[in-house]
């Protein structure tokens, strides 16, 4: 896959395909965006905060916004940086993850936060568990670029045979009944956000399921999630039009899969975590703080002149 306009290679991994298109950026006329707060980057499935993609996207945006920027890995090097986006939990990466943004001081006051794919489950996890509480600061605006923020009900574009094999293989023999165990949920990052219809009403995934939890869907929920999700001022979510990593791909509009089906398809709107308002979704879209926009092309196919785009005019103060 490329980018129609700077013919850059596009997959989740690494995120050299948009760096190239740094080099576009200076013949697009932009102003700069007037936001205080510095911003936090998340990378997706199979990058890394060391690789030169992310520095420089980073850094672009840290242009832009005349702020500091930086993109915070969960691992200590480009390899555990890049294992740990599968092997460690989703909540595992979520602390990490807040605890080295608490022990940056150049954070201390605040920051927008800018997810690309799975990196989305950083930024919501943050806000959901830290956001403001106990000293860590909180997210401003959050960013959410082709996000899995919403959870997945499959892996299409995991193929057993190709560079994320042994992955892949893995995802087949967890799905199903399988995902929602202690064993299952503690083995991938990517089985922690698996929501699959046919199993979300059973007892399973309301007790091991850790997007259950965020989500509060589980057999108790956490009233503090909804508190912490409503100190955030803007999320501004951006769903491809032709993404096939992302399934189903109204999820990066906080959308589902209906209950029991793989057919029926519910926008935002329509879902219960909206309808029932259990993480503060509907609070936070009645005060009009949720923004929607989109690309045309597959998976994290998008320039750096759009993302910047997005960050002077969704970046509120």
């Amino acid at each position: 896959l490329t980018h129609a306009s700077t013919n850059i290679p596009i997959m989740d991994t690494p995120m050299t395909r948009i760096a190239a298109a740094i080099a576009v950026v200076a013949t697009f006329e932009t102003a700069h965006a007037l936001t205080k707060y510095p911003t936090v980057t998340a990378h997706g499935m199979g990058d890394s905060c060391f690789n030169g993609g992310m520095k420089q996207i980073t850094a672009a945006i840290g242009t832009e916004t005349n702020q500091y920027a930086v993109c915070v890995p969960t691992g200590k090097n480009l390899i555990q940086d890049t294992e740990r986006g599968f092997f460690m939990t989703m909540n595992d990466n979520v602390d990490v993850f807040a605890g080295k943004i608490k022990n940056d001081t150049k954070l201390a006051n605040g920051f927008n936060c800018v997810s690309f794919s799975q990196g989305a489950m950083l930024c919501r996890g943050y806000i959901q568990k830290y956001n403001g509480v106990n000293g860590y600061p909180t997210i401003i605006n959050w960013l959410a670029v082709h996000s899995t923020a919403s959870g997945v009900a499959g892996f299409p574009k995991c193929n057993p045979q190709g560079l994320l094999g042994p992955v892949c293989k893995e995802l087949a023999n967890l799905g199903g009944a399988v995902a929602y165990t202690k064993a299952g949920q503690d083995t991938l990052f990517q089985i922690d956000y698996f929501r699959d219809p046919n199993f979300v009403n059973q007892t399973a995934y309301k007790t091991t399921s850790q997007l259950a939890q965020w989500n509060n869907e589980g057999l108790t929920t956490d009233p503090t999630i909804n508190v912490n999700f409503a100190k955030t001022k803007k999320f501004a979510m951006i769903k491809a039009l032709k993404d096939t990593m992302v399934y189903p791909n109204e999820g990066e509009w906080w959308g589902h899969f209906a209950d029991g089906s793989f057919k029926t398809m519910l926008t935002m709107k329509e879902t219960r975590w909206y309808t029932e308002d259990l993480f503060g979704l509907r609070t936070a879209d009645e005060a009009g703080k949720i923004v929607f926009n989109t690309t045309d092309g597959d998976h994290l196919q998008f320039s750096i002149p759009q993302l910047l785009w997005w960050v002077n005019n969704y970046f509120e103060e």
